[in-house]
């Protein structure tokens, strides 16, 4: 990783404020990095909410589908070493809503198999419920 040795060059020379530039570089991209992640799990969590909803049934497969994505998110967003979480809960909440665009495309193709276009499923189910319901699963301790 080309920063890493920049980072050690700024170091060896002495060079505090060139060397916090490039830790502040890292750290953006490392939680550019779990954002992504965060986003991704929050597209097959929504797909499968969705699923459910216009179908108003659920399988077995969504619901291990729906536990693992909450699971994911939940330990993708945990800081380890530092306590505390990646993103807030506002921060988590915009990006549930930035991955339901993605996540009605992708069940558009799934439900009823494949009768919706993304823009009636869209209008079949109801979008501030589902991400409502999906930051509520997030936001239960995994403990309960």
């Amino acid at each position: 990783m080309e920063e890493l040795l920049t980072l050690r060059e700024l170091l060896v020379k002495g060079d505090m404020s060139g060397a916090l530039a490039i830790v502040d570089e890292l750290e953006e991209m490392s939680r550019d990095d779990k954002i992504n992640n965060i986003r991704s799990y929050a597209v097959v969590l929504l797909l499968h909410l969705i699923k459910q909803q216009a179908e108003n049934r659920t399988t077995r497969s969504w619901d291990l589908s729906i536990r693992n994505s909450i699971r994911s998110i939940q330990t993708k967003n945990k800081r380890r070493k530092a306590g505390g979480t990646y993103l807030d809960a506002h921060e988590l909440r915009l990006a549930i809503l930035e991955a339901y665009a993605e996540a009605v495309d992708r069940a558009a193709t799934e439900v009823e198999e494949g009768r919706y276009q993304p823009k009636d499923l869209a209008k079949l189910v109801k979008h501030d419920e589902i991400c409502d319901r999906a930051f509520t699963l997030i936001s239960i301790s995994p403990d309960s």
